[in-house]
């Protein structure tokens, strides 16, 4: 009896290759590719959010639908249609609870298709400086790429009329890329005057580029606490590739994430060791700790700590304000009646 196929999780901040990545281990194992990216789904605005090439790329939304899942794939586009699938039966994008099953024990609400034991985790990351400078060539490459008239046409397109209606959030859909709404100042001002307009797109730039280098030690720093700090023993292992150097991505990259992935087909542990991270010794490991809330007890005061951020804690706790709230109002005495009156 064959192994079922792991699931493939590849992280990383942004402009570290993970899409470089998905494609060249789903060409070499016949795999299927679905994007986490929630911007990269929707159709328009290909260079701010660095979608990959078209023969690479197939289903893709409309600029303003809020679903956070596609298909860049070879093959059929199942998970398109599991993605929406899943999206109208428990209004959880696809992509996100993929990774949530892949952390906790059990599947979760559409059972047991959708429950990944073993997931093969890649975590791409790069020395911060390096990756910085990185990320400043792609602006300057998208400007290259024709940046600007995307963004000009995608404005006079799409945004404009809702500037107009004062009905613009830059909240929902593809409107809230990194990127786009960066350039409002520019694209939306009305001064002829060229060193004014070229001022505004300098701002422009620069903010681009500093969110962008934002945005990627935000998303380094949730793989650490997600991943790697989280406690329990259901978390599963994550094995890191060092993508400073990517002259050498095939040796340092490509090559040990193939041996990885060969290793979990076999159902072997891989050669490699999983990334650790060191705790303070001095940390409460066995203080046990009693959530009445929950009905769960916790060992550990950094188990503890993580299982009041837990999202079941959380819904436990807004109910619990939210009955007691109603609870107040109900047995709040009318006032009127305590009025003393004149004898």
């Amino acid at each position: 009896m064959s192994l079922p196929r792991p699931l493939v999780v590849i992280l990383g901040a942004t402009g570290c290759g993970k899409s470089r990545l998905a494609l060249e281990l789903g060409r070499r194992f016949t795999g299927e590719i679905v994007s986490a990216d929630s911007m990269q789904v929707y159709k328009g605005l290909d260079i701010i959010t660095n979608k990959i090439s078209l023969t690479d790329r197939r289903s893709q939304l409309s600029w303003e639908e809020p679903i956070t899942t596609s298909s860049h794939c070879f093959g059929k586009c199942w998970w398109t249609q599991r993605s929406l699938q899943v999206y109208e039966e428990v209004g959880v994008p696809h992509s996100k609870l993929l990774l949530q099953q892949c952390q906790e024990e059990g599947g979760g609400p559409l059972g047991g298709a959708l429950r990944f034991p073993r997931p093969c985790i890649l975590w791409l990351h790069a020395d911060l400086p390096v990756l910085d400078k990185r990320l400043d060539l792609r602006v300057d490459n998208m400007l290259a790429a024709g940046l600007l008239e995307e963004l000009n046409g995608f404005h006079t397109l799409y945004n404009q009329q809702k500037i107009a209606e004062n009905s613009q959030d830059y909240q929902h859909g593809v409107f809230q890329s990194i990127g786009f709404k960066e350039f409002h100042e520019y694209l939306t001002s009305n001064n002829s005057c060229s060193e004014t307009r070229e001022k505004l797109l300098t701002q422009g730039i620069a903010a681009l580029k500093q969110v962008t280098k934002r945005y990627a030690r935000k998303q380094n720093k949730w793989v650490r606490n997600r991943f790697l700090k989280r406690p329990g023993p259901n978390v599963p292992p994550v094995y890191g590739l060092d993508v400073t150097d990517v002259s050498q991505w095939d040796e340092g990259v490509l090559q040990p994430a193939v041996r990885i992935l060969e290793s979990f087909l076999k159902g072997e542990e891989p050669a490699v060791q999983p990334l650790t991270m060191e705790y303070d010794q001095y940390e409460g490991k066995r203080n046990r700790r009693v959530c009445e809330l929950c009905d769960k007890i916790i060992l550990g005061d950094r188990e503890w700590k993580a299982h009041l951020k837990s999202k079941n804690h959380q819904y436990h706790l807004k109910r619990k304000k939210k009955a007691e709230t109603h609870f107040s109002t109900q047995s709040s005495p009318d006032t009127s009646e305590n009025i003393p009156q004149d004898s």
